[in-house]
């Protein structure tokens, strides 16, 4: 029996959890397209130990509910140079393996206002390894109601490729660990540019994470990959600071 974490419980029913962004940019324009909504809690000092810390407690699910409504109802009201910019929100293995998870957030997003094409939904490898076909099926309700679907973290995991051609998604996110060396390791080089090439060729986006030098920025173009985040973009921003950046970056491009 889990030990009652009293404190983040708390943290959760007064919605003390704050909600950052990651922009989401294109490598050739530097365009900002979207930002990634990010936990944030001074109960620990980033988000997979915030979310380590309430699985241990049986809390992960109202946190990652929590989070997702937070994001959804203020990117809803996004105004100025942060109106147009995608959403994207992250799910838990056990949001999938619930029955009827797909309608509570298909739900929240009707009730934020937001509008469907501008939610994307990131979920990850492990999530691939719960009921498949009933994990498709969620994923099929979310994308038939215009929501996108990515796999997070893409390249860690043990699920078998066949889930590449067998779920309904939309956009692969290369984790930051295989795009770390590629500057300086060919077999690195490889191995991502086969990755997107794969991905392209199964009509997939694919967004790298973890970019944090121009040597990497410029592989990636030469690539053709669609999308970045990483520290050479920004990193995790609150809201005030993602409009002054996405305010800057345009004003820079003009």
């Amino acid at each position: 029996m889990p030990t009652r974490d009293r404190l983040l419980e708390s943290a959760i029913s007064l919605e003390q959890i704050e909600v950052q962004y990651q922009p989401i940019i294109e490598p050739r324009s530097g365009r900002i397209v979207g930002a990634e909504a990010l936990a944030r809690s001074r109960i620990c000092n980033s988000a997979t130990a915030l979310f380590e810390r309430a699985a241990a407690g049986r809390l992960d699910q109202r946190l990652s509910r929590l989070v997702q409504r937070k994001a959804l109802r203020s990117a809803a009201v996004w105004e100025g140079p942060l109106k147009d910019l995608k959403l994207s929100i992250n799910l838990l293995p056990a949001d999938l393996a619930n029955p009827g998870f797909e309608r509570w957030l298909l739900d929240e997003i009707d009730a934020s206002g937001i509008a469907p094409a501008r939610v994307t939904a990131e979920i990850t490898e492990s999530a691939l390894l719960e009921d498949r076909e009933a994990v498709a099926d969620r994923l099929a309700s979310l994308r038939a109601a215009g929501v996108t679907v990515a796999v997070d973290d893409f390249g860690t995991g043990y699920a078998s490729l066949a889930y590449l051609t067998a779920l309904p998604l939309d956009m692969l996110k290369i984790d930051r660990g295989l795009v770390t060396d590629i500057a300086d390791r060919e077999r690195d080089r490889i191995v991502v540019q086969a990755i997107i090439r794969l991905a392209h060729e199964l009509g997939l986006k694919v967004l790298v994470e973890g970019v944090e030098s121009t040597a990497q920025l410029v592989l990636l173009c030469e690539w053709g990959c669609d999308l970045y985040q990483g520290f050479i973009g920004a990193g995790a921003l609150t809201e005030l600071e993602l409009a002054r950046f996405v305010a800057a970056t345009t004003a820079e491009a003009a």
